[in-house]
């Protein structure tokens, strides 16, 4: 990667970084009021409608994930897989809790055909599952799909994350992982992962490649350093105030969801303003319907504002500037499942760390650049983005017509 386009994919991430400071300034004065208390409770008595906090629980957030698949076709079953409180011998610190409590993997499995592949599914950072909601019912078709949320996302268990170590925080996300595929007895499934679940699925797929039949990573986090990609401009940047607090705040674990917990009532609304923003006024793919808009919106207040959990990896995967303490560059080499990158065409993880990281290989490695979407392209392009993962799996799909098949038309190989 070049260093302009190390400069360039930085000044992205710290621009929304300022974005996103400003729009909860902005939040602060200018939310429309919140749902109200239950009738009769003693805080609808006591508060204002602008005043009243807005609850949430993991049974809140299984009822913001029901409404918002409410608009799909397909059935589907939700499930909380139990993942055991101690693998043995396990050394992570979740496993270790005083009370040893079970935990559990929030999980939505959809009706396929018989015999169709297994696609597994995994979300990115300050997201959940619920996320690929465009894209379940066009996937569910051809595949037997099944979406989850990390362990200490979304509906699924938040445990007290005392990690403190970039090797603990991998564990806990990859382990916990692995307890879920042996509860759900899988094997020879494809994986694939979006952002900071693009590298859990990588480093999965590098402990664990006995079970994975294909890898699709997409706009994946983590493939560079910031030792390997010095940047002038960060370097500069981090002298500035601006870039000392954004730094400090960085390496204090100071994460978006503080500041929707933080603003209490009005936390909804910052919420509603990111949401009609990024897939409204400043994306350049397919808007949201307003009831999409509607049911996200409280889909993702309800993720971010439950009990701080996975959130807290941050520090420890990346630093400033998204850079992998753990790059999964130099660990290209070693890879043993073939693989498909997709990145939106306006996606700013640069997908040239993906260029790079395929000279090393030894397995098929292919990249695709869908058009009309960023980082989100598979609610920017969902016919774009289901095009690229069809193509991706050709081979798997055989079968069913698919060998051979050409790169679709509108979608870019890198």
């Amino acid at each position: 990667m070049s260093r302009a386009a190390v400069a360039t994919t930085t000044r992205m991430a710290a621009e929304e970084m300022r974005r996103a400071s400003a729009s909860a300034a902005v939040a602060a004065a200018e939310v429309p009021a919140a749902a109200p208390a239950p009738a009769g409770s003693r805080w609808a008595r006591v508060w204002p409608p602008s005043l009243r906090w807005i609850p949430t629980s993991t049974d809140r957030i299984i009822a913001a994930e029901k409404r918002l698949l409410s608009v799909l076709k397909t059935g589907y079953a939700q499930e909380q897989i139990n993942i055991g409180s101690a693998p043995p011998g396990s050394k992570v610190r979740w496993f270790r809790s005083a009370s040893d409590e079970p935990r559990f993997i929030n999980t939505v499995t959809f009706d396929s055909k018989e015999n169709a592949p297994t696609l597994v599914m995994v979300h990115g950072y300050a997201a959940s599952q619920g996320f690929f909601f465009r894209n379940f019912d066009a996937l569910a078709n051809r595949f037997r799909v099944i979406a989850i949320d990390q362990l200490g996302w979304g509906g699924s268990s938040r445990p007290d994350f005392t990690c403190k170590s970039t090797e603990e925080t991998e564990a806990w996300f990859i382990d916990s992982f692995e307890e879920w595929r042996k509860a759900k007895n899988l094997s020879n499934f494809i994986l694939l992962g979006h952002s900071f679940g693009g590298y859990v699925a990588a480093k999965y797929a590098l402990k664990h490649p006995e079970h994975v039949q294909h890898l699709i990573l997409v706009g994946p986090a983590g493939f560079s350093s910031e030792t390997e990609h010095s940047s002038e401009w960060l370097t500069k940047f981090r002298a500035t105030w601006k870039g000392m607090l954004i730094n400090h705040l960085w390496e204090s674990n100071f994460t978006p969801q503080r500041i929707v917990r933080g603003l209490g009532p009005w936390g909804p609304g910052l919420v509603q303003k990111y949401t009609s923003a990024r897939f409204g006024t400043r994306s350049n793919g397919e808007l949201l319907t307003d009831q999409e808009s509607a049911l996200l919106t409280d889909y993702i207040y309800h993720t971010l504002a439950a009990k701080a959990s996975g959130e807290l990896c941050l520090k420890y995967i990346f630093s400033f500037g998204a850079f992998a303490r753990k790059p999964l560059l130099q660990c290209a080499s070693d890879w043993k499942v073939p693989t498909t990158f997709i990145y939106g065409q306006d996606d700013w993880m640069n997908y040239q760390g993906a260029q790079q990281a395929r000279k090393d290989m030894k397995v098929p490695c292919e990249i695709i650049r869908v058009p009309q979407g960023g980082h989100f392209v598979f609610i920017d392009n969902p016919s774009g983005f289901h095009s690229a993962v069809l193509y991706a799996c050709r081979n798997i799909l055989s079968g069913d017509g698919e060998e051979g098949l050409s790169l679709p038309d509108g979608l870019i190989s890198a």
